[in-house]
């Protein structure tokens, strides 16, 4: 990615942040955050990338509220920077931070494990 479009999806992500945090609830929603977003060259579409605090229930809802709200997303977005074009987005859910987790999980049972064995 060139300098440029590093700092628009910088500032997308910061932007959708803000827009998150006052438009949507987290009782509706879920708890929403924006983990990356990319931006294409011509900066006419953004990949926006969330992680949703929940089970696959809330995450799938949440989801789908989101591409629901897209276009209001996208007009709060137009309002926050100063764009010659707001791109459009699209929202892909994350799951990075659950596999992580659930990494980190089996690692520190396999240590437990070790440890007793030790005993």
């Amino acid at each position: 990615m060139s300098v440029r479009t590093e700092k628009v999806a910088s500032l997308i992500k910061q932007e959708l942040g803000v827009i998150f945090q006052r438009n949507f609830s987290m009782e509706e929603y879920g708890f929403i955050t924006v983990t990356e977003v990319r931006v294409s060259p011509d900066l006419k579409i953004a990949k926006v990338y969330v992680s949703v605090f929940g089970d696959a229930e809330r995450k799938q809802r949440s989801m789908d509220l989101l591409e629901q709200e897209k276009n209001f997303v996208r007009a709060e977005l137009g309002h926050g920077i100063r764009l010659k074009f707001t791109p459009s987005l699209i929202f892909y859910l994350d799951e990075s931070l659950d596999r992580a987790m659930n990494i980190n999980r089996i690692l520190d049972k396999i240590h437990k494990d070790e440890a007793e064995g030790k005993e």
